[in-house]
C-alpha cells in the first residue's frame, strides 16, 4: 500500500501556498490559469528541459471533481503570459470553483514528481495525500466544507504533464488518504498560539478576547476568538477583499500611462517592493503611480477599517485584533495611519511579510500533522523469547 504523504495546501487568491512532507519541500505558485491546445510553441526540447518547472507549467486536469473535465491550461507564471488568463473573480465561492481544484491538484502534482516513495510504473505516478486545506468562513458556515471534501475523497484525480519542463510525459494519479477542511479563521489562531506540535508558545494570548481580521484577495474573514475557541456566531465572513482594488490600479494604470500589467500580482510586487515601490517603468522612465495607488488602497482601508469598528463594536471586551493574510500585508501602513488618526484600537500586524502571508499554510500544517500524530497506531512492542 502506497504511504500516504503529508501537504498543507492554501489556495490564496493571489497564490497558491504549500508544504509538504517533514517541513522538507514549500511551493508558492500564482494562482492563474489560461485554457490552451496541447501544442505549445517552445524552442528546443533540450532548451525546454534546462528551464525551471515552475515557470512552465502547461497540464491536462481530469477529474470527476470537475465542471470542466480534460481540459489543458498554462499555470502560474506560464498563464501570466496569456491573453485569456483568469484569476478568481470577486463574488465567487472558492469551493465551487474549477480553478480551486486545479491548482490543488497541480500543485500536489508537482510535489509528487519529486518523490522517490510513490510508485511509477512507465510514465505514471500514483500517488497518495493527507491533506490539510481551509476555506473561507464564510464558507464554512454555509456548509460548503462538506461538499468541497466529498469532491476530493474517494476519487482518482489526474494531472498530465504536457510541455513541462522536466516532467513532459509524467502523469500523475492523486487519491487523498485523508481530507481535513479548516475555517480559515481558526487556522490564523491556531498559528498565532501553537508551534509545529500544537504547544502553546504565546501564553499571553491564549486566554485573551481576540479578533483575527484576514484579508485575503476575494474576501475577508473576522474571527472572534474567546474562552480558546471561535465563537461560530460572532465570526463573519465578508465579500470585500484586495482584488478589485489591484484590478482598478492595474486598468488605470494602462489607461493613464499605456503600461499592461500581466496581472495582479504584478501590482502587488509594485506596492510591497523594498525598492522602488509604486513606481513603474514607462517607456524606459522610472514613473511613480502613488497617486493611484493610495487613493484606491485608502479607499479599500477605510472600508476595511469600517468592518473591525462593527465587529469590535459588538464583541466590546475584545483586547486586541491581529490583521492577518496577503491583503492585510499590501493595506498595513493605510490601517496604520487610520488607526491612529481616528479610533486607536489595539491592533497587530505580523513585520515579517513571510509569517503573515504563510500563516495558513503554516496551521493547516500544524493542524493535520497533529491529526496525523493521533491516528497513527503506535507500533507493538517486539515480543521476546
Amino acid at each position: 500500500m502506497t504511504k500516504s504523504r503529508v501537504a498543507a495546501i492554501d489556495v490564496g487568491n493571489d497564490s497558491i501556498k504549500a508544504i509538504f512532507g517533514e517541513l522538507e519541500y514549500e511551493l508558492n505558485i500564482p494562482n492563474i490559469i489560461a485554457r490552451d491546445t496541447e501544442d505549445r510553441p517552445v524552442i528546443g526540447i533540450e532548451e525546454l528541459d534546462s528551464k525551471n518547472p515552475l515557470d512552465g507549467i502547461h497540464v491536462k486536469v481530469h477529474s470527476p471533481a470537475l465542471k470542466e473535465n480534460n481540459v489543458i491550461y498554462r499555470v502560474g507564471h506560464l498563464a501570466t503570459k496569456s491573453n485569456n488568463a483568469t484569476e478568481l473573480d470577486p463574488g465567487s465561492s472558492k469551493s465551487e470553483e474549477d480553478q480551486t481544484l486545479i491548482m490543488l491538484f497541480t500543485t500536489l502534482a508537482l510535489d509528487a514528481v519529486k518523490q522517490e516513495n510513490f510508485p511509477q510504473v512507465k510514465n505514471v505516478i500514483d500517488a497518495s495525500y493527507t491533506l490539510g486545506t481551509g476555506l473561507p468562513l464564510r464558507e464554512v458556515k454555509e456548509g460548503k466544507d462538506a461538499g468541497y471534501r466529498s469532491k476530493l475523497v474517494g476519487s482518482v484525480h489526474q494531472v498530465e504533464f504536457l510541455v513541462t519542463p522536466k516532467y513532459q510525459g509524467l502523469k500523475v494519479n492523486i487519491k487523498f488518504n485523508e481530507v481535513k477542511v479548516y475555517p480559515e479563521g481558526f487556522a490564523a489562531y491556531i498559528n498565532l498560539v501553537m508551534d509545529n506540535d500544537l504547544k502553546i508558545i504565546n501564553k499571553d494570548l491564549i486566554d485573551k478576547r481576540i479578533l483575527i481580521q484576514d484579508i485575503g484577495g476575494l474576501s475577508t474573514d473576522i474571527a472572534v476568538i474567546k474562552n480558546r475557541n471561535v465563537d461560530d456566531d460572532k465570526a463573519q465572513g465578508f465579500n470585500l477583499g484586495v482584488s478589485e482594488s489591484l484590478e482598478a490600479i492595474r486598468e488605470e494604470i494602462r489607461t493613464k500611462h499605456g503600461v499592461e500589467l500581466d496581472s495582479r500580482r504584478d501590482v502587488v510586487e509594485i506596492i510591497t517592493r523594498k525598492n522602488d515601490r509604486n513606481h513603474i517603468m514607462v517607456k524606459g522612465s522610472r514613473t511613480s503611480v502613488h497617486d493611484i495607488t493610495d487613493r484606491i488602497l485608502l479607499d479599500l482601508a477605510k472600508k476595511q477599517y469600517r468592518l473591525l469598528r462593527n465587529v469590535w463594536q459588538k464583541n466590546s471586551q475584545t483586547e486586541i485584533c491581529y490583521f492577518v493574510g496577503g491583503g492585510a500585508h499590501v493595506l498595513k501602513d493605510y490601517l496604520k495611519t487610520l488607526n491612529n488618526n481616528l479610533d486607536g484600537y489595539n491592533i497587530e500586524f505580523f513585520e515579517d511579510d513571510k509569517e503573515s502571508i504563510w500563516m495558513m499554510a503554516n496551521a493547516y500544517y500544524k493542524l493535520i500533522m497533529d491529526f496525523v500524530r493521533k491516528t497513527e497506531k503506535p507500533k507493538e512492542p517486539v515480543k521476546t523469547k
